[in-house]
């Protein structure tokens, strides 16, 4: 059986940290900001961590199991 190949979307939109808690980016900070109270664009600023019920759903999209 061949090896498992990780998802090339998830491989550029999440990292893993020292301690094994997954990080990820905000979403909606691309375009269309004019809108958007500057409070609300500096949140968006800053990472998060990924949940833990979605964690893993998302070690198996990077193999990691």
């Amino acid at each position: 059986m061949p090896k498992m190949k990780t998802k090339s979307s998830a491989k550029k939109r999440f990292t893993l940290t020292g301690s094994g808690k997954i990080k990820r980016k905000h979403a909606f900070k691309s375009h269309i900001l004019t809108k958007m109270s500057t409070k609300r664009k500096r949140n968006l600023t800053h990472a998060g961590m990924v949940h833990s019920s979605d964690e893993s759903n998302v070690k198996l999209q990077l193999c990691m199991k």
